[in-house]
């Protein structure tokens, strides 16, 4: 999908012929980085733009001391955990429409087996980062080393064999010369729009440190363009003959949208057609809330009147999703005897998903000639005075969740959204990943702007927030960046506000204190499991946990780790001391504890089904009744064909 391009040099070949410049391993491929590029619709960009790192036997006298020598060709950023370091260069990386991208460098052992969660979350996401773990010795001087992995039956397994399943690209370099092929495959899959996750080039530590003459051409400028390939006329006409045929045309908007750039040609189509929008999690935001078409999100989390135009729908067109279960309801939420379903999708492994009829191209390319190919046709007025009506009817809804009749009360999850809701301009980005939170804000949050609304539903990895609201930030170092985390996520990864303090990095953290997993607790009493090990309670001596809940003071904690922190003991306080962390020059936490669901009114709860299999025998009764509600469900899956 990416042509690659020298613009400097005058021959691209890869030879040691003629001028070369001696450097390690270490010290060619930084310099080798620092000349990459990427160009869509004639904006150049650095493909990788910095590199994350902590330093450890393996990377420390390679990769370290290259990056010391480039002075800053290639930024050095300093992270505190290895998993937080590519959840940071993800987040940079989504801000940057995927056209940009950081490295990320680890030490052999712990180091690089940290990377493996974060580089599934990139994958999952299709979104670039650059993992360049340090690895065993390729000469085996010593045999084995500190941290290597022995595999009796094969000798040449490292623990960095543990990211090739969650990695798009792998290459470990063995020899010198071996980086040149390795760093150009590395860099096509990067920009490629299609094939982009996280990519792998494993180190040997003493690989790093050998010098070898490199060519000049190696080091020229490389320009990847990304391109936007068009739809085939023939596939395009086909989709344009079943929206002109449909009654009830639905189209989900998924994360392809925006990294396409493609809103406003997506607004355009609805503009003109008048064919209503829901939105993925990752697609939410693809219009803004208060146009006309927009009808908010769509599947498990999504709005009472997205979900009930789904099961009626009679066309629903997919652009840029690849139709996760959420998304689907676990394929129950498209009901409509006889529903069809065409989708714009870059890839044609996404485009083919539901038996559709795909139409293979970028998805701003693809919407602008759909919206050409349907000049003059739009739905009935009917079709439209409907949804109207049903996104007037979700938006009172969402007011009455907001609202916060008492002042002096504790708030609820809904109202702490609400509060940020008015606060937040157009230019601020809010970022959420797990818990109870997504279904909230996917439901509720009033999306302004296309990169406003930052979910990252693909892996929903508990503490992607804090490190990911660093990489957009310094991706956009102009926005306000809120990152939304509930106590559990907290927990799992606290650790990169050390950076944002040593690095001056004004994130805002909006931490809420519910004293246990309030997602999983939910779901675990709806199937069966009575929220068996998802509190934070104290545990008596027969087993039992009692009502209280621990004495964790997780503000203090921030604190600690350098962040301002703003305790909101009430609703009333609420708005205010958002507007000081909006205001603030430095990393700030709004600390607040809330109530449950169970004794506030708060967000509605689901519209759709999601598939958690229960058990299918139990003694307990909260399981029986459970297995009769699942299969009761179950029961109206359909598999388009």
């Amino acid at each position: 999908m990416t042509v690659p391009t020298t613009s400097t040099s005058t021959s691209t070949s890869i030879s040691t012929a003629g001028a070369t410049r001696r450097r390690t391993v270490a010290q060619a491929l930084v310099e080798f980085l620092a000349h990459q590029y990427t160009e869509r619709d004639g904006r150049r960009r650095r493909l990788v733009s910095a590199c994350w790192g902590i330093f450890g036997h393996g990377n420390v006298a390679g990769v370290g001391q290259a990056l010391l020598e480039s002075e800053g060709a290639l930024p050095y950023l300093q992270g505190r955990n290895e998993q937080a370091m590519v959840h940071a260069a993800v987040g940079y990386a989504r801000q940057c429409d995927r056209l940009s991208a950081h490295a990320v460098t680890t030490s052999i052992g712990p180091g690089a087996t940290n990377l493996t969660t974060g580089a599934a979350l990139a994958t999952v996401n299709r979104l670039p980062v650059l993992l360049l773990p340090g690895d065993a010795f390729a000469t085996r001087p010593a045999d084995p080393v500190l941290q290597q992995l022995e595999v009796p039956g094969a000798g040449d397994v490292s623990v960095n064999d543990a990211l090739r399943p969650v990695s798009r690209y792998f290459d470990r370099v063995h020899r010198p010369e071996a980086l040149i092929p390795a760093a150009l495959q590395a860099m096509r899959v990067l920009a490629d729009p299609v094939e982009t996750g996280a990519v792998t080039l494993a180190l040997p530590q003493d690989v790093q440190a050998e010098a070898y003459d490199w060519p000049e051409e190696f080091f020229a400028d490389r320009t990847w363009y990304v391109p936007r390939p068009a739809p085939d006329a023939g596939a395009l006409a086909e989709a344009a003959r079943l929206v002109r045929a449909a009654e009830r045309p639905l189209i989900v908007a998924g994360g392809g949208v925006h990294h396409s750039e493609a809103e406003d040609a997506l607004r355009a189509l609805a503009d003109a057609t008048g064919i209503p929008v829901a939105s993925t999690q990752a697609g939410k935001g693809s219009l803004r809330h208060d146009h006309p078409a927009d009808v908010g999100g769509i599947g498990h989390t999504g709005t009472a009147v997205a979900d009930g135009l789904a099961r009626t729908a009679d066309l629903v067109i997919g652009v840029g999703t690849r139709y996760t279960d959420f998304t689907t309801a676990s394929s129950t939420l498209f009901a409509a005897p006889g529903v069809r379903f065409a989708n714009l999708n870059i890839a044609s492994f996404d485009a083919h998903k539901l038996a559709a009829h795909s139409v293979v191209a970028d998805a701003r390319t693809g919407l602008e000639a759909l919206a050409a190919a349907l000049a003059g046709h739009r739905v009935s007025g009917a079709y439209e005075a409907e949804y109207a009506a049903g996104k007037a009817r979700w938006e009172a809804l969402v007011d009455r969740a907001f609202a916060a009749p008492d002042p002096a009360a504790r708030p609820s999850q809904s109202q702490v959204v609400g509060a940020l809701d008015a606060v937040v301009g157009d230019e601020d980005v809010v970022i959420n990943a797990a818990g109870s939170l997504p279904g909230d804000l996917h439901k509720l949050w009033r999306a302004r702007s296309r990169r406003q609304y930052h979910l990252e539903y693909g892996y929903s990895c508990m503490g992607y927030e804090i490190p990911a609201a660093i990489g957009v930030r310094l991706a956009a170092p102009d926005r306000p960046v809120w990152a939304l985390v509930g106590d559990g996520t907290y927990l799992m990864m606290p650790t990169e506000i050390v950076t944002a303090v040593q690095e001056g990095i004004a994130i805002k953290v909006v931490l809420v204190q519910n004293h246990g997993y309030a997602s999983i607790g939910g779901l675990s009493e709806s199937v069966g499991g009575e929220r068996f090990g998802t509190a934070y309670r104290f545990r008596a001596a027969d087993g039992t946990y009692t009502g209280a809940p621990l004495p964790v003071d997780l503000a203090a904690n921030a604190a600690s780790l350098g962040m301002d922190v703003l305790r909101v003991r009430a609703v009333g306080e609420l708005r205010d001391a958002l507007m000081v962390a909006r205001a603030a020059k430095h990393p700030t936490c709004v600390y607040v504890e809330t109530e449950t669901a169970d004794t506030v009114p708060g967000a509605p709860e689901a519209q759709a089904w999601w598939d958690v299999p229960v058990a299918e025998t139990a003694t307990r009764p909260a399981a029986v009744q459970a297995r009769e509600e699942y299969d009761r469900r179950a029961a109206a899956r359909r598999r388009p064909l």
